[in-house]
């Protein structure tokens, strides 16, 4: 393989409403702890304050806790709603992080996804996405470094700017941008250089336009004289696996459908328009439309080959973090993940597979040639002890 694929989860969290959430945000830390051990590359934390399913408020806040319980798995904000905060304070709050977990964590940026967050704040949905590009055009100004920065919008004030301290990661952390259908984030990434978070990847819109999002990126790129690296695209896709199809069916009876329900009736997003009423409905819309597995890790392996095709590649899959099934069943699917799938695209299993292979060509041979020498060693001894009788 040229480039290993990275894999991680991104964590929104979807924790349904009226369970504890202190317990959930702890359990949420638990599964963390887990992929890390398991040898995950990312983790991915979503801000959302509202609608009582996605409950972490603070990316920031939340890898900081997390961090400092892990040794190497990356965390990256997913994302940090750049309209709802001014850029000066996103870009410091970062470097603080950036110290604090000594250069692990990524800035994922986005317009934010909850329409009841922005209401809440006094801002139209129409104004977020020119808001993004102006917040993270001053981002990248002020980690740039070069020289202050002034910047005056309706919306933030940046007068002679400087962060008073430079990142640990150099030059800085990796900065990468949400996408989900609409070609506004690979244009947003395209002029900065910067990353992708394709978090409808497996949408059927999303699907079909992830080649197109990436001509975006290179035409931008193009344009504004940066640079762009399939190493830095991720793609998002919700799977569960299990040893079967039938387990792994019953395994998401647990949460599945309040998650649909939660897409179908509470969040106002309406690119992830979910379908089915009863369970076995909801678990077909889901294999038919190609938008995640519920099945085995072969299953999981066919999804990855597909969006890799369909995309012509990128760096890392990112598995959509979901509570479908219980914390025992989801977490037998990361390890069952982690020992089958992963493998296949980061070239691990090549090295053992190919001396099991070379092993069991020469064995007739090298057995035989082993028994011989036992035999040998055999009538050596005999002789010896009958010389010595003698």
């Amino acid at each position: 393989m040229d480039r290993p694929l990275r894999f991680g989860i991104f964590l929104a969290p979807f924790h349904p409403s009226g369970q504890n959430p202190t317990a959930a945000l702890h359990r949420d830390v638990e599964l963390i702890q887990l992929l890390d051990r398991l040898g995950y590359d990312e983790v991915w934390v979503g801000e959302h304050h509202s609608s009582g399913f996605e409950i972490i408020a603070s990316p920031e806040v939340f890898i900081a806790h997390a961090a400092a319980r892990t040794e190497r798995i990356r965390f990256g904000t997913g994302v940090v709603s750049v309209p709802y905060h001014n850029p000066y304070m996103t870009a410091e709050r970062m470097v603080l992080l950036d110290h604090l977990t000594r250069g692990r964590v990524m800035l994922g940026v986005g317009p934010g996804s909850l329409p009841t967050d922005a209401a809440m704040i006094g801002l139209e949905p129409e104004c977020l996405r020119d808001r993004l590009e102006e917040g993270v055009e001053a981002i990248m100004a002020l980690l740039a470094d070069e020289e202050p920065v002034t910047r005056k919008t309706d919306w933030f004030t940046l007068d002679r700017a400087r962060l008073h301290l430079r990142p640990y990661t150099y030059p800085s952390f990796e900065v990468a941008v949400a996408a989900v259908v609409s070609p506004s984030g690979p244009r947003v990434a395209g002029k900065f250089g910067a990353g992708l978070l394709s978090i409808g990847a497996t949408m059927a819109a999303g699907f079909d336009v992830l080649a197109l999002h990436w001509n975006v990126m290179e035409e931008r790129a193009a344009e504004f004289g940066t640079e762009v690296d399939r190493a830095a695209w991720r793609l998002v896709g919700p799977m569960h696996v299990a040893e079967t199809r039938e387990q792994a069916e019953r395994d998401v009876e647990h949460g599945m459908v309040d998650w649909f329900r939660y897409f179908q009736h509470v969040a106002a997003f309406p690119q992830l328009a979910v379908q089915g009423d009863e369970r076995d409905e909801m678990i077909h819309w889901i294999r038919e439309g190609g938008f995640g597995v519920i099945g085995t890790p072969d299953d999981a392996v066919a999804q990855i080959r597909r969006l890799l095709d369909q995309s012509n590649g990128f760096g890392c899959f990112l598995f959509l973090a979901h509570e479908w099934a219980n914390p025992e069943a989801t977490r037998r699917s990361y390890d069952l993940i982690a020992r089958y799938v992963m493998p296949h695209f980061q070239g691990s299993a090549v090295s053992t597979l190919r001396a099991r292979d070379y092993a069991r060509s020469v064995r007739p041979e090298l057995a035989a040639k082993n028994l011989r020498a036992v035999e040998s060693m055999t009538r050596k001894h005999e002789a010896e002890r009958a010389a010595k009788r003698h």
